[in-house]
């Protein structure tokens, strides 16, 4: 930071100058001014050269219209507030909308001759300067409001600009500082009224500590009211604070006795110019400050949402990634912090709320386990994201590096949206499976031959190449020849194989993007990325977030509509401007015949014939689609639908995966866990919780399945999933698949299970 510039020292041509520019000023007005800068004046005048008498200087705007104002972020409802935005903490109100005796109290304090003076005030400024500068006493002030003004103005702009030489400038007691203000007083005084003058002044002056900025967010702060409504002795507590913020601030302990001083002097100031009577008067000064105050939290960003907290991450990282937002990330975050937005999100406040509390309520935050949970929900043919679940309290600051139970990380979303590596989805990946064999044309009840050895040269398609064995393996070991349907069922990973090896991996990986599947790690997202694109991606050992996973399922739930999941549905500024947001870009993705019977296969097969499933029902008859999966030992998830809503919930180390076996989990110990054991659970709390909440009907209509990919047939296996988790090995070129944690890498040998 470079060195504030030493005061020069007056000489007496100096002050004889200055004290004619401040007599010009006084005396002349606008005329005299004129002649004041004319270039012959400059040429003579060393102090006025550094002064451009205009409204546009260095670049700032003195306009008394378009101040810097905070925004607010809003959930789904667009009235229920997750969260506020700002550099400078304001609500710029117009002065229709300012109590009276506001008014009345800022110009008894400040500027009592206002509506009489050009922008500068003679009297004032006279014994100003001479008390100040011939007598060396006290500094005096003897700035007008418009003045004021203009000073508060070059200080928000070097704040803006991260200029500490700019904000010293601004504000030093200098009599070159004094000149310069008046000038661009006068020139105010010529373009605005003096009632926009003291509008912008309202707006802009600091009226607190903790960036307090502008009469409005003054009321909200210190008597939970709109400056419309402020009475006598909170409007005298108001004005009082501006000459000195950090000393009259009335919400410091220490300061509450000197604010209640400074705000009966301003009520005695009131009285003298006649805005209020005695008797106002004496009740306002005999009441104390302390009982007349109603403090409210003033605390800005996501740090500050409470549960909504991880999805206002979401939002902002949207925002701040989106060029129609801004050229650059500068821009945009200028915009959020500057621009008065209002925005409206897909946040839904009881989906949001339930999903944070499931979370706790599965894996609590302080768990020995130290495992996370991560709850993503999406609304089908909206893409609509509705909330986040994760079992941790959002917090960017240090506490987190020493307190497990605090992140900023979301867990649900991938990593260029905040989050982590994400998980391996293990055999909740399965339905996609199931959409690809059918848009091959096939049948779900076609019988296969399976094995626990594949070649994988025989899964190779569009010049992607396999070569070696891969040894794959049924929970309990063994091999069942069975139809697609039946090994969605059972979550068998051996029928899994067996489609791939009469399709190809590739029908796979592109039936994964069209449903809106991508990988969460950031750089690798493509579903061809050589990381994932490995013959045991078809049992789920990707790398996804839940947001994502939830969103296959949504298209799935849409009939076969894909959306990319979207967090705003309106962006305005304080002019009135609609911002374009990121569309959702819904499309028919695939076949709806097709997204019918897979929802058909995971209703009638996993949920309600034997599968792994079964204990997601909900309740009333309310036709449930849900698949559970468990990757190795390290997670364990669960995804499904009703028509209205689709979600997923995992669970297990997200940053560094480890073994759940022989853990005691949320006080249950078990030696071997799997998702239908504590994903499942979760997702069914989440879900009937919430359906009950928000009302939503039962829709029984959906899930019907198409004879062209049944064969004519509905008949489902009937039967116990005998719990699908094992070991499989891919050995050749293909090799073993390898996932990268945030702490370390761990070998992923493709194991799925129920």
């Amino acid at each position: 930071m470079g060195r504030m510039p030493k005061k020069k020292s007056l000489t007496v041509r100096r002050v004889l100058t200055l004290l004619l520019a401040y007599i010009m000023l006084c005396v002349g007005g606008g005329v005299v001014v004129a002649t004041l800068v004319s270039p012959a004046v400059f040429a003579a005048n060393s102090v006025a050269k550094a002064v451009v008498p205009s409204l546009k200087v260095e670049g700032v705007d003195f306009d008394v219209t378009s101040l810097p104002q905070k925004s607010v972020m809003y959930a789904s409802d667009g009235t229920t507030k997750i969260a506020e935005f700002y550099a400078d903490n304001r609500t710029v109100v117009p002065l229709k909308n300012i109590s009276k005796v506001m008014q009345q109290a800022v110009v008894a304090r400040e500027d009592r001759r206002f509506f009489k003076h050009h922008g500068v005030d003679v009297q004032g400024v006279m014994r100003a300067f001479f008390q100040t500068f011939v007598k060396k006493g006290d500094t005096q002030g003897g700035s007008t409001l418009t003045q004021q003004y203009v000073k508060n103005v070059l200080a928000m702009q070097a704040r803006e600009d991260d200029d500490p030489i700019a904000e010293y400038h601004a504000s030093e007691q200098t009599v070159a500082r004094k000149v310069r203000e008046m000038l661009i007083a006068v020139q105010m005084e010529k373009q605005y009224s003096k009632l926009e003058i003291l509008q912008g002044y309202l707006n802009i002056a600091q009226f607190g500590n903790h960036n307090l900025y502008g009469v409005e967010s003054a009321a909200k702060r210190y008597f939970n009211v709109s400056a419309k409504d402020l009475n006598v002795v909170q409007a005298a507590t108001i004005a009082a604070i501006t000459k000195n913020p950090a000393k009259y601030d009335p919400t410091s302990e220490e300061n509450i006795k000197e604010s209640q001083k400074q705000r009966n002097i301003v009520l005695d100031l009131m009285l003298q110019e006649g805005y209020i009577t005695q008797k106002q008067h004496d009740e306002a000064a005999k009441t104390p400050l302390k009982d007349t105050l109603n403090v409210q939290s003033i605390e800005s960003g996501c740090q500050v949402a409470g549960d909504a907290a991880f999805f206002c991450d979401y939002v902002t990282r949207q925002i701040l990634k989106n060029q129609e937002f801004g050229k650059t990330e500068e821009e945009r975050n200028k915009l959020l912090k500057e621009g008065g937005l209002s925005i409206v999100t897909t946040m839904d406040v009881n989906a949001n709320n339930i999903a944070m509390q499931t979370a706790r309520d599965t894996v609590p935050p302080n768990d020995p386990t130290g495992f996370e949970i991560a709850i993503a929900s999406i609304r089908p043919g909206t893409g609509e994201v509705l909330g986040f679940g994760i079992n941790r309290t959002y917090d960017a600051t240090d506490l987190a590096k020493t307190d497990s139970t605090r992140t900023a990380v979301n867990y649900a979303v991938d990593e260029q949206d905040g989050g982590g590596w994400g998980f391996q989805p293990g055999s909740t990946w399965k339905p996609i499976n199931l959409i690809a064999w059918m848009q091959k044309g096939k049948s779900i009840n076609q019988y296969l031959r399976t094995s626990t050895a594949y070649n994988t040269a025989s899964f190779s398609c569009n010049g992607y190449a396999f070569a070696g064995t891969w040894n794959v393996q049924n929970s309990g070991g063994g091999t069942s020849n069975e139809s697609p349907l039946q090994g969605l069922v059972l979550s068998h990973n051996t029928t899994q194989a067996s489609m791939t090896q009469q399709i190809g991996l590739c029908a796979i990986a592109d039936a994964a993007k069209q449903v809106g599947y991508h990988n969460s790690i950031q750089g690798h997202e493509d579903v061809y990325d050589s990381n994932s694109f490995q013959p045991p991606m078809v049992i789920g050992t990707v790398q996804a977030s839940p947001l994502t996973m939830a969103n296959v399922y949504a298209t799935i739930a849409a009939k076969g509509v894909e959306c990319t999941p979207i967090a705003i549905t309106k962006m305005t500024d304080r002019s009135g401007k609609n911002y374009k947001v990121p569309s959702a870009n819904c499309h028919q993705a695939i076949d709806p015949e097709i997204a019918e019977t897979t929802a058909y296969a995971i209703n009638q097969g996993v949920v309600r014939s034997g599968g792994n499933a079964v204990d997601a029902q909900l309740s009333g008859g309310r036709k449930t689609f849900a698949k559970t999966g468990t990757n190795e030992d390290t997670y364990m998830l669960t995804g499904g639908f009703i028509p209205q809503v689709a979600t997923f919930v995992a669970v297990g180390n997200a940053e560094s995966p480890q073994s759940f076996n022989y853990k005691t989990i949320n006080g249950v110990y078990r030696p071997t866990w799997y998702g239908m054991y504590i994903a499942e659970p979760a997702w069914k709390q989440f879900m009937q919780t919430y359906v009950d909440t928000a009302g939503i009907p039962i829709d029984n209509s959906y899930g019907n399945p198409s004879a062209k990919y049944t064969g004519g047939s509905t008949t489902t296996y009937s039967g116990t999933g005998s719990g699908t988790t094992g070991t499989t090995t891919q050995q050749g070129t293909a090799g073993t698949t390898t996932q990268q944690g945030t702490t370390g890498t761990t070998t992923q040998q493709g194991t799925t299970g129920q």
